[in-house]
This record gives C-alpha cells, sequence and structure tokens, in this order.
C-alpha cells in the first residue's frame, strides 16, 4: 500500500480515502465485521467517515467529520449511533508507528487516542486507546483491507 500524503492540511488522510473492512474474531463474542468509507465532503473542506459494525448482535454507525477548527488546526467532531458524541484533535503517536495518524480526545473515563498507520503489506492498522499512569492501554485493533 501507498501511504503518501496529499496536499494541504487534510492530505493527510489521502491514504485512508475509499472503503475498507475488518473482521474481527474472538472467543469472547461473534464475529464483527466494520467497514470504515473515508470520503471528501463539503467541497473538500472536511473528511467524512462512515463507520458502520456488525455482528449477529451488533448494528453500530458512527459518522465523523476531520476538518480545520476555529484555531486553524486539525480536529474531528463524532457522532454514533448509541447518541454518544466526542470531539478532539491532531496529536502525535511516533511510538506505534512514524508516519500514524492519531487523534486525541477528553472522553467521560479520560484521555483516549484512535491511530491508523500503514501495514507493511496491505491495507492500515487502527487501534482506540485509554491514557493510563502506565502509558497507553490498547483495548481495540482492527486491520483494515481495501473492501471488496
Amino acid at each position: 500500500m501507498t501511504w503518501k500524503k496529499g496536499r494541504g492540511k487534510l492530505g493527510l488522510f489521502e491514504p485512508l480515502l475509499g472503503r475498507w473492512v475488518a473482521e474481527e474474531h474472538s472467543a469472547q463474542r461473534p464475529a464483527l465485521r466494520c467497514t470504515r468509507t473515508f470520503s471528501k465532503v463539503l467541497k473538500g473542506k472536511y473528511i467524512a467517515l462512515n463507520a458502520h459494525w456488525q455482528s449477529s448482535e451488533i448494528d453500530y454507525e458512527d459518522l465523523t467529520l476531520f476538518g480545520t477548527t476555529a484555531l486553524k488546526n486539525i480536529g474531528f467532531w463524532s457522532f454514533q449511533s448509541d447518541g454518544k458524541q466526542a470531539q478532539g484533535y491532531l496529536a502525535n503517536a511516533e511510538d506505534i508507528h512514524p508516519q500514524a495518524i492519531c487523534f486525541e480526545a477528553q472522553m467521560p473515563s479520560g484521555l483516549a487516542r484512535q491511530v491508523y498507520w500503514p501495514d507493511e503489506k496491505e491495507g492500515f492498522h487502527w487501534v482506540v486507546e485509554s491514557k493510563t499512569k502506565k502509558g497507553w492501554n490498547r483495548f481495540v485493533h482492527h486491520h483494515y483491507h481495501p473492501a471488496p
């Protein structure tokens, strides 16, 4: 996969544009499929992420907009089908990968981050982590491939 940023402030999303799918299998819960679609919206001023999690027990959606905030930095605004919301800002996650794209948000339970980075062979990785006294605690990790 080519992980090359485009032009402008939102150029960092260039490698993520398109439709992606990840499947999670574990003994703790039924198979879970997550589809993420990144697209330019509003004349390219924002990037929209539509995420859809599905399993025999789950049907969950997330709509996130990434763009320039009033303070001229890159931020996000996220809305979930369970009524929850989040907003945050671009951050650094070089501890995971030198080309990582990271966003942090202050959540009711504390600081959290989501991080995207290229896979060596195909697609990209996405994780969600919470900040602890000892560092970052990872509780979700997906490997995304291009959707068929």
